[in-house]
């Protein structure tokens, strides 16, 4: 039967219009856009946090197809304001931000928070509790077990020196955690605290001062791995042996490796994985999935790291 013209103009329109909506379905842009804004690599921690923020956008991307995931680094606190105020322009859905300072964050995170942005801050929290979800580390209990291993390790007594990071809550929260513990044994002497800012150039410094100052030290908590480095670079070359122990902290490939390889100074370390971001990052897929969080805060656990389970935990292909 031969078509009408009404027929075949109706069928030619329905063609077409199939034509476009599926074109349009090829190029439209993902659903859903998650931004995650850290601090740039400048130490062997915050280079983890890296890698694991580009592999939270490589799993995401590849278990969501219509969610894509935008990182952005930044070299100060002006900067990453300025790379939120991007992301936010791009119209990110959630954000996903480590704040290199609290306060100078707060007011764009606040702004984001305001537009609707799901908001997961990591680790340093803000000035202001404008976040949907904050994901941790356990900064008290990291002081608390840094200070039951290192008592443990002098047997309850000795001459003890700590270095302090950035002087921040975080630091804060460690080192009080830690005093707390050696406040338990009256037989530990703590000579010194200097601030190393968690690098291991001032860790390096730091130890010479401790060094030169104390002819007797029976342990040193430097709190940090990269800070670590820079403190046995400056034992080993004074030519001493009266330290026991010289415990870091955070689980650097570096420090591990250490511990695997049994180094009589380095027995142990405690956790405080970078890859909390990358928990932060899927708990941001789950806010746009429509999951909401169990609970307003998750907190990861800072566990020991010894010849039991170094091999486990020692990733030679990670950057931290």
């Amino acid at each position: 039967m031969k078509a009408t013209p009404v027929l075949a103009c109706a069928a030619a329109c329905a063609a077409l219009a199939a034509s476009c909506s599926k074109s349009a379905d090829t190029s439209a842009a993902p659903a859903k856009t998650i931004g995650i804004s850290i601090p740039a690599a400048d130490h062997g921690w915050t280079g983890g946090v890296v890698y694991w923020a580009g592999q939270a956008k490589k799993d995401i991307e590849a278990a969501n197809p219509g969610v894509k995931v935008l990182v952005s680094s930044a070299k100060d606190s002006a900067d990453q304001v300025s790379g939120i105020e991007n992301l936010l322009v791009r119209g990110v859905d959630a954000l996903v931000v480590l704040p290199n300072e609290p306060a100078p964050l707060t007011p764009v995170c606040k702004q984001a928070a305001g537009r609707g942005v799901k908001l997961v801050v990591v680790d340093r929290g803000l000035a202001e509790p404008v976040q949907t979800l904050e994901v941790v580390g356990d900064n008290p209990g990291f002081g608390r077990v840094s200070g039951e291993q290192l008592a443990k390790a002098i047997g309850g007594k000795g001459k003890v020196a700590l270095m302090q990071g950035v002087l921040c809550q975080v630091n804060t929260d460690r080192v009080e955690a830690f005093k707390k513990v050696l406040a338990g044994y009256p037989e530990i002497e703590l000579l010194e605290e200097g601030v190393s800012d968690w690098s291991t150039e001032k860790g390096l410094r730091l130890m010479e001062n401790y060094l030169q100052k104390h002819p007797q030290l029976d342990a040193v908590w430097a709190g940090d791995d990269d800070v670590l480095l820079g403190a046995k670079k400056a034992y080993e070359e004074s030519g001493r042996t009266d330290l026991k122990i010289l415990l870091g902290g955070g689980g650097s490939k570096a420090v591990v490796k250490m511990v695997l390889d049994g180094d009589p100074l380095v027995t142990q370390t405690v956790t405080y994985p970078p890859k909390m971001i990358y928990v932060a990052a899927q708990e941001a897929a789950k806010l746009l999935a429509g999951e909401a969080p169990a609970e307003a805060r998750i907190v990861v656990p800072a566990e020991v790291i010894d010849a039991s389970n170094a091999a486990a935990n020692y990733f030679p292909d990670s950057a931290y």
